[in-house]
């Protein structure tokens, strides 16, 4: 399959990226990492990050199990990657395994990625890596061609260009041509090569740019993120009317323990400096205590959103994409 206009069409958008670069590097973006098992998708996860926030093995029964989600400044703005599991290689049989996997996939990634990076390894390009593509469009839905760049790893085992690579497969061109050519390359051996990741990010803006500036979404997406956000809420509702219940009793207890003071105060042959120091105190502590309360209820604000990631299931949407999985030929 000829794609030299989607070639070419990808030199005219890494001009855009580069000059819409400045206007979205300030961005925070959400990408997910997809992809067959032992791609190399926790690698390339922290080498975007510029840390080890994944965990890497070499035994395929020990590969990444579970959806992660880390954030890091990355070139001046928050960079969230989720890594997901080998659910792509997840055969349909394994149905519970699979609905947790996925479900887990899209609650981290609400309310949509900017950007799904498909990982391949620089290797040949099997039948079985085809299949799991299948399945990631399934997943996220033809749409999401659209937002998705194909991260190549393993560059430094490349003996050849990667344009003659992708050139040598044609299923892996058809691949390119949905995906409107969009690629990069990682060496994930040297972490420290950080122009590998600032153009990387430029492509990503450039993804974002011809958005608009938005992620991807889907009915499904906005379904999940409203499940999402509901509880929570209610739960920013019930902190919000114990921290006002808390300032009133401190407030009240502050009145009664300064009128308290002052009269301990009457009694002691101490300056007025020293009486409003003493007062100052007790004020100080006081606003000390309710700062801790609201720390405190944002913190299980936030848990509150994550444990909804981690245990929210959506049956309907899973079945649906059951439907399509068992639809792609193997």
């Amino acid at each position: 399959m000829d794609y030299s206009l989607d070639s070419q069409s990808v030199c005219f958008g890494s001009l855009m990226s580069a000059s819409s670069f400045s206007h979205w590097s300030s961005v925070s973006v959400r990408l997910v990492l997809v992809g067959m098992t032992g791609a190399g998708k926790s690698s390339s996860g922290n080498t975007i990050l510029g840390r080890k926030a994944f965990r890497v093995v070499k035994s395929p029964s020990s590969v990444t199990k579970e959806c992660s989600k880390e954030t890091e400044s990355v070139a001046g703005r928050d960079i969230t990657v989720v890594d997901t599991p080998g659910m792509f290689d997840t055969d349909i049989s394994e149905e519970e395994l699979l609905t947790q996997k996925i479900s887990k996939c899209i609650n981290m990634t609400a309310p949509g990625p900017h950007a799904i990076i498909l990982v391949i390894k620089v290797d040949v390009f099997t039948e079985e890596e085809r299949l799991s593509v299948e399945k990631i469009r399934a997943i996220f839905g033809e749409a999401a061609d659209k937002h998705t760049i194909v991260l190549f790893t393993h560059g430094d085992e490349l003996t050849s260009s990667i344009e003659e690579f992708m050139e040598a497969n044609e299923a892996l061109q058809e691949i390119l041509s949905r995906c409107g050519g969009r690629h990069h390359v990682f060496n994930n051996k040297d972490m420290e090569d950080r122009n590998q990741v600032v153009e990387f990010l430029q492509k990503v803006d450039g993804v974002v740019a011809a958005s608009g500036g938005e992620h991807y979404t889907s009915d499904s997406y906005q379904h999940v993120e409203l499940m999402l956000k509901t509880r929570p809420e209610e739960l920013k509702k019930l902190y919000e009317k114990k921290l006002q219940d808390i300032q009133r009793e401190l407030e009240a207890r502050i009145a009664e323990e300064m009128k308290k003071l002052q009269e301990r105060i009457e009694t002691l042959t101490v300056s007025e400096q020293e009486k409003e120091e003493k007062i100052k105190e007790l004020e100080r502590l006081n606003q000390c205590k309710l700062t801790e309360y609201k720390r405190y209820y944002e913190t299980k604000l936030r848990e509150a959103r994550q444990e909804e990631e981690q245990t929210c299931t959506h049956p309907n949407i899973i079945q649906k994409i059951f439907q399509q999985i068992r639809k792609i030929k193997s």
